[in-house]
């Protein structure tokens, strides 16, 4: 299960970090948009650094070798329109992620990518009014991608886990229903739990 971080700086934001690692968080992806470099650097700095190998970076990428970070996220904006890719990520053991919003953007994904996310697939907790514009739990039965993990992002609860991970996606990405949760240590341990009963 992944966890994205929250957009903005929160009160006890690192040592709450450190608290889901220590219930077993598989993935943090760092996106912070409006951070600096400098903002960046500080940010990663006060992340113990064994957790740092768990860690995807969205911006900044100059900063992974840096930090001991082998994962990087390339945005649908970048994917799409930047020229130097994939040459920028061809540094062995560095894993690749990537952002879609429709099936057939995933399908169409060339093998450079470890996992992508797929999103929103339901009403999203953390951005308003921000709504599927097609019933991805039935499109994902047109997967025809299978050498990508295709990853659930947008409005996942523990209430709709289980019927995502039944529909055909890998794995679930939570935001909202973490940061918005004021027993958000709780609340993740509860999805883990769903999650993990899920793929045995």
């Amino acid at each position: 299960m992944i966890v994205f971080s929250n957009p903005i700086a929160l009160r006890d934001e690192i040592d709450i970090i450190h608290s889901l690692f220590e219930d077993g968080l598989d993935l943090f992806h760092v996106r912070k948009p409006g951070y600096s470099l400098a903002e960046m650097q500080q940010f990663l700095q006060q992340i113990k650094s064994n957790y740092r190998e768990k860690l995807a970076l969205h911006t900044h990428h100059q900063l992974a070798d840096d930090f001991g970070i082998n994962r990087i996220h390339f945005s649908e904006k970048d994917r799409k329109h930047a020229n130097d890719f994939p040459a920028r990520f061809s540094k062995p053991c560095r894993y690749k992620s990537t952002s879609t919003h429709s099936i057939d953007d995933f399908n169409t994904l060339e093998n450079h990518f470890d996992y992508a996310f797929l999103s929103p697939v339901f009403p999203s907790i953390s951005k308003q009014n921000y709504l599927p514009n097609t019933n991805l739990v039935e499109a994902i039965k047109s997967r025809t991608n299978f050498k990508t993990k295709v990853i659930a992002l947008g409005g996942i609860t523990s209430e709709n886990i289980t019927k995502t991970l039944e529909s055909g996606f890998d794995d679930v990405a939570l935001l909202g229903t973490i940061w918005n949760n004021e027993n958000l240590l709780n609340q993740f341990k509860l999805c883990q739990k769903i999650a993990h009963t899920y793929s045995r």
